[in-house]
């Protein structure tokens, strides 16, 4: 049966990727079916958790970079405000599992990793992959998986991602 549930997933995850391939997501699109392995080399399987929390979706450049540093951090530091606003923050790179997982364990991240080596998240989201500034986007979704906000940051300034979606989910109240 989890096997069957498995592949299920599985063939939604490459429909989806045919629908949303190469168009950019923005607010009232349905956030992409998606599964990635975490930090652990589990399996993360993003539908299950649409109707239980707000999800807070970003990507970010290499592993142990000084942007992925400010960004990771500025997303814990503010760890408290998201849960309080029943949101999971979840964040994307193209790094190895274990890369994840000691970057994770350095920066005392209490968020999941999820690991996107030839990024097929990416794509799903719509986010072009570039030479410097690739995945540096962040994706919120209500209850119902509905894309609500999505906010591409500036290069140089990672640290501010985190208080721009803190803003949005304060003042618009996302269900």
């Amino acid at each position: 049966m989890k096997q069957v549930k498995f592949l299920l997933t599985l063939a939604l995850v490459f429909a989806a990727n045919v629908m949303y391939a190469q168009s950019s997501l923005k607010a009232g699109d349905k956030l992409p079916l998606f599964v990635l392995k975490d930090q652990d080399g589990n399996d993360f399987v993003v539908s299950e958790y649409i109707g239980k929390h707000k999800l807070v979706i970003f990507f970010y450049h290499k592993d142990d970079s000084e942007m992925a540093v400010k960004e990771v951090c500025a997303f814990r530091d503010s760890y408290a405000d998201f849960k309080a606003a029943n949101a999971m923050i979840i964040g994307i790179g193209s790094g190895s599992i274990e890369s994840h997982k000691a970057f994770q364990e350095e920066h005392r991240l209490p968020y999941v990793l999820l690991s996107d080596p030839q990024n097929e998240a990416l794509r799903l989201f719509g986010t072009k992959a570039g030479f410097f500034h690739d995945m540096r986007e962040t994706f919120i979704t209500d209850l119902a998986g509905n894309i609500t906000y999505s906010y591409r940051g500036h290069f140089k300034r990672g640290d501010i991602y985190s208080e721009k979606v803190l803003s949005f989910l304060r003042t618009d109240g996302v269900n």
